[in-house]
């Protein structure tokens, strides 16, 4: 039987040639504080941390899945020195990425040192992407995906959605599955310093998923895989019949990864539970992520019954839709999250 895959996010830099406005680097007091510190952990450390990674997956018997990001991971002054360590682990990774600094050069030697995927952001057409990253940002992205493709790097799209770009979203698939790419999917926006203006309501983003998935439907055989990265999809797909639950006998079988399959390293070595929202749960190299998944800061991400609404629902082994949106919103993850639909008597 194949070992459960434990997903990490590595944040090795908080450099970047963006200032997205939807970014949680860069557009709270918090974040802010948090980037003022050390922005590039030294050669040494981060090979201490890439043991780490390894030996503490083995211990849990899982596969490590590193997912490097920043800021712009590729701007870390170690970045190839740390590829090239981590393939020696034989550490599967995976780049997250912005376009900048996409060339030939790059993805060749990216694919040299076992790099099969690299995530890109595009958040809507032209005019919306460039609002919310950079202007000439999008045709960027473009001609970064038309690089990495034909030197044999699959590319995925992902998009950050709320009621701006909400539109945009179905003629965005069509675009992209026209660029030939691998994967897409997106993640709902998480409000920082309590910016709830431009979030759906419930039956807005009930409406949001039923035309994305019209969407989805019309591209089937367009070669673009459409990952259903949202944990509100499984009540979509219950609801229409396409998905049924069944009695896990209390373990976990999807949805979020949050205490159950996923932890995140900041630049400065600080373990977040969760990027998307303030977790801080311990600090590598100091202390190994083997312990800090199994201490007492993360077991309370693993308490459900703290679910307000989720801990009575039938979905809770399979959903539990996003803590990270929730607590953007309320300022308590345990909190019902704030565009489920679905009512709980």
């Amino acid at each position: 039987m194949e070992r459960p895959i434990f997903s990490i996010q590595w944040h090795i830099t908080t450099d970047c040639e963006q200032r997205c406005t939807h970014c949680y680097l860069f557009n709270s007091q918090e974040s802010e504080k948090e980037i003022k510190g050390e922005k590039n952990i030294n050669f040494q450390k981060l090979k201490m941390i890439a043991n780490d990674m390894a030996n503490s997956c083995r211990k849990l018997k899982a596969r490590p899945r590193v997912s490097l990001t920043g800021g712009n991971p590729v701007l870390h002054p170690n970045f190839w020195d740390l590829l090239g360590y981590l393939k020696e682990l034989n550490i599967k990774v995976h780049i997250m990425g912005n376009p900048f600094n996409v060339t030939d050069k790059l993805a060749k030697k990216l694919l040299k040192l076992g790099i099969s995927k690299y995530q890109l952001s595009l958040d809507g057409m032209e005019k919306t992407h460039d609002v919310f990253r950079k202007p000439g940002s999008f045709l960027t992205t473009v001609e970064a995906c038309n690089v990495l493709q034909r030197n044999g790097i699959a590319v995925s799209i992902m998009s950050t959605v709320s009621k701006i770009n909400a539109n945009e979203i179905p003629e965005l698939i069509d675009f992209v599955v026209g660029l030939k790419v691998k994967g897409y999917s997106f993640a709902r926006y998480c409000p920082n310093n309590k910016n709830t203006d431009n979030m759906f309501t419930p039956e807005e983003y009930k409406k949001f998923l039923g035309n994305v998935w019209q969407s989805y439907c019309r591209h089937l055989n367009g070669g673009t895989n459409f990952i259903l990265k949202d944990h509100l999809w499984t009540l979509f797909l219950a609801e229409k019949g396409i998905f049924s639950p069944k009695d896990t006998g209390g373990i976990v079988v999807d949805g979020c990864g949050l205490g159950v399959s996923h932890l995140s390293v900041l630049a400065d070595g600080v373990v977040f539970a969760c990027r998307r929202f303030k977790s801080p749960v311990g600090k590598v190299p100091d202390q190994s992520l083997y312990d800090i998944f199994l201490n007492q800061n993360m077991n309370q991400y693993r308490d459900f019954s703290k679910l307000e609404k989720c801990s009575k629902c039938e979905l809770l082994y399979y959903c539990r839709g996003c803590m990270a949106v929730t607590y953007g919103s309320t300022n308590n993850w345990m909190k019902a999250d704030p565009q489920c639909w679905k009512v709980i008597s």
